[in-house]
């Protein structure tokens, strides 16, 4: 008995000591980009969210693609995008391989996030209240990403 709690606890200790603090301080999202704004990575690498309303992405109606302004990568084709009326740029669907996602229990509800499957970046959260054809809402931070037009 004394013997199995005693390897226990070394066994806990070996864990805390050399598992822990590598996982607590492995970075595994870096910043690609180094013209991001503060507001940016305030948003993408500390989950963070901008003002509904202020993007200039919401109006945005030109065919082409959204692409993760962190590593550029390809996220949404401009015909997936919908008002939704929530102030966020919304999509109804993501490209396949896009993102990875993660269950979200702040702000005391659960909620799913999704985040760049290329660099990790903090996106948005992806709903089940969107248009018929998918019934999701992946409601994306503007400063998340950069619109490239199709010509």
């Amino acid at each position: 008995m004394i013997k199995r709690n005693f390897l226990k606890i070394l066994g806990l200790s070996y864990l805390t000591i050399t598992v822990l603090p590598f996982n607590l301080f492995a970075q595994k999202n870096k910043i690609i980009n180094p013209n991001l704004s503060e507001e940016q990575i305030k948003i993408m690498f500390k989950e963070g969210t901008e003002k509904p309303f202020s993007s200039p992405l919401n109006n945005e109606k030109r065919k082409g693609f959204f692409h993760c302004a962190n590593c550029g990568a390809k996220l949404f084709a401009s015909n997936s995008k919908f008002d939704s009326g929530t102030g966020w740029p919304s999509f109804s669907e993501s490209l396949p391989g896009a993102f990875k996602t993660k269950i979200d229990y702040s702000f005391g509800m659960r909620r799913v996030e999704y985040h760049c499957s290329n660099c990790g970046v903090h996106h948005g959260h992806v709903f089940d209240d969107g248009p018929k054809s998918t019934g999701k809402r992946f409601c994306n931070n503007g400063l998340c990403l950069i619109f490239k037009p199709e010509n």
